[in-house]
């Protein structure tokens, strides 16, 4: 849909030009039609003339009066019919195109596929090209080795075979850039195309017999290499960087003109509900900050304050079911109660007459503990006659009494929960504090995905990545072509080495430094070597040695 218009203009510009070819056709084809009518009747006139003896003046007049008269139709056929012909012509283009030619052109479906495919085999050649590339520059170019040990050579000849290696590794480069974006070759003949212009380089010492010139070529070399520094990389990057724009996504014009249309179209209405709607999206922007304050300072902040009010034992902040006075004030009503009973009844209390004060203090400590015999010998005696007991007894008072005591039993069971509940206290204050940090925590991850930086990849999506990159190196090193010396091709080449270069970004900041070093290195050794044996175990020891990070 987005591309239509474009594949509409395409079509308008075939049809455009189509009809004017076919119109320089017909014009083509009136004038010779008129030339010809025009011959014709020239000789049928001089044939009349030669019959009636015309004067020669007769015969010049008749012969302008026929030029005036084939001038007079040409401009009549130009003003009247050339621009009804050519409306003609471009309904004939139009119907020679048909309906169905123009539904094909504004199809999505049957265009799109095709281009995007189109498009993803010149991307993958593109890549395929500039890996080939990167293998041959790292297996031809600059091959300077060194005298094994004990080999014995001049220094002129070592300079030579120097000199000869940068010149043709300068050579290389020169080729590579210049020939790698060229997506009509496949990758033999790109092959071939390099080390031929190599071999054919005039500027190759090999090429040159003059001494003067053969002294001056590590100058010619070096600005050679400026040059392919200067120009040939830039130039190089540039054209394919457009030719990877050219062949990916579509602009942001033709992506987004559809939304960008319909928000311009719906611009005044959306500002006419905004006007008229200025009070309500005032006050929703006030409940808004007042929740947001609110959210804060009542389930962050307050939590938080009790929090450490608990840590520090602060009084204010226990957590309590019942007041802390209340039950020693409820036992000292009981002991009084119980007492005092004891003092009217010493007979039921202690069985004399008389009650000590040692007696006393031992129905104190009882009654502490929970014991309280007297009141219950009173209760049991005015029970054989309740109504006796009810009227002149101490049935009402011992009852009395006990509802007391249960008063207190109770609140001893409930004083036993508060020390659980005072015991727990940090605990309950940090659930009351979680709900509160864990949608803080929610809101900031959320603010900080959709409005920070998105160059620099968490370190899960990295790992993640890093197994599809080594996903991918197994699967180049699986289908990699074989030479007959066991090692890859030079389009493998590049792509492991790209690969490689990869890995290494995706694994800044996940290894530890000290272990990092190690990566590193195993990387380069994995760049360097060709034999197919080598490369798998040294991919084997990079997934064994460092998946505790790499494989997260």
């Amino acid at each position: 849909m987005q591309t239509s218009p474009v594949r509409m203009g395409e079509w308008t510009k075939e049809i455009w030009l189509e009809s004017l070819h076919r119109f320089e056709d017909w014009r083509v084809e009136q004038f010779i039609h008129l030339s010809t009518h025009r011959s014709r009747r020239e000789s049928r006139t001089q044939s009349e003339v030669e019959e009636l003896n015309v004067t020669p003046s007769i015969q010049s007049e008749a012969e302008s009066g026929d030029n005036d008269a084939s001038a007079q139709s040409v401009a009549g056929l130009n003003l009247t019919q050339q621009w009804r012909q050519f409306y003609g012509i471009v309904r004939e283009s139009i119907a020679d195109k048909s309906l169905s030619n123009i539904r094909h052109v504004l199809s999505r479906v049957d265009i799109g596929r095709s281009d995007a495919r189109r498009k993803l085999a010149r991307l993958q050649k593109l890549r395929e090209m500039t890996a080939t590339g990167l293998g041959v520059l790292l297996d031809e170019g600059l091959d300077l080795r060194t005298p094994d040990q004990g080999e014995v050579r001049q220094e002129d000849a070592y300079n030579e075979e120097w000199r000869v290696v940068l010149e043709r590794s300068v050579a290389l480069m020169d080729s590579i850039l210049f020939g790698s974006l060229t997506l009509e070759h496949n990758m033999k003949e790109f092959e071939d195309k390099i080390f031929r212009g190599v071999e054919q380089d005039p500027e190759l010492s090999i090429h040159i017999d003059n001494a003067a010139e053969a002294a001056a070529r590590p100058a010619i070399i070096a600005r050679r290499l400026l040059n392919i520094l200067d120009e040939g990389i830039p130039r190089h990057a540039v054209s394919a960087s457009m030719l990877a724009r050219k062949n990916g996504r579509p602009s942001r014009l033709v992506r987004y003109w559809i939304p960008a249309i319909a928000l311009l179209l719906s611009s005044s209405t959306i500002l006419r509900v905004l006007v008229h709607r200025k009070a309500d999206i005032i006050n929703w922007i006030r409940d808004l900050g007042v929740t947001t304050r609110d959210f804060w300072f009542n389930w962050v902040v307050e939590p938080i304050k009790k929090v450490i009010g608990t840590i520090r034992h602060d009084e204010t902040s226990e957590i309590a079911i019942m007041s802390r006075d209340s039950l020693k004030a409820d036992r000292e009503s009981l002991e009084r109660m119980v007492v005092e009973f004891s003092r009217d009844n010493p007979d039921i209390a202690v069985g004399n007459s008389t009650i000590t004060e040692a007696q006393i203090a031992e129905i104190r400590t009882r009654v502490k503990e929970g014991d309280v015999t007297p009141i219950l010998k009173a209760y049991e005696k005015d029970l054989k006659k309740p109504f006796v007991g009810a009227i002149r007894g101490d049935l009402v008072r011992s009852v009395l009494i006990q509802v007391q005591k249960t008063k207190v039993d109770l609140e001893v069971a409930i004083s036993g929960i508060d020390a659980l509940l005072k015991s727990q206290e940090l605990v309950f204050g940090f659930i009351g504090l979680t709900p509160g940090i864990l949608v803080s925590i929610g809101i900031f991850q959320y603010l900080r995905t959709a409005f920070g930086s998105r160059k620099g990849l968490r370190r899960g999506k990295r790992a993640r990545r890093t197994r599809r990159v080594l996903r991918k190196m197994d699967r180049i090193l699986t289908e990699a072509q074989h030479n007959q010396d066991n090692t890859i091709s030079y389009r493998d080449r590049g792509l492991l080495v790209c690969e490689a270069h990869v890995l290494r970004s995706l694994t800044e900041g996940v290894l530890p430094r000290e272990v990092e070093k190690e990566f590193m290195e195993d990387l380069d050794e994995f760049a360097k070597v060709r034999a197919v044996p080598e490369l798998y175990r040294v991919l084997d020891r990079i997934r064994w040695a460092y998946a505790e990070w790499l494989m997260k």
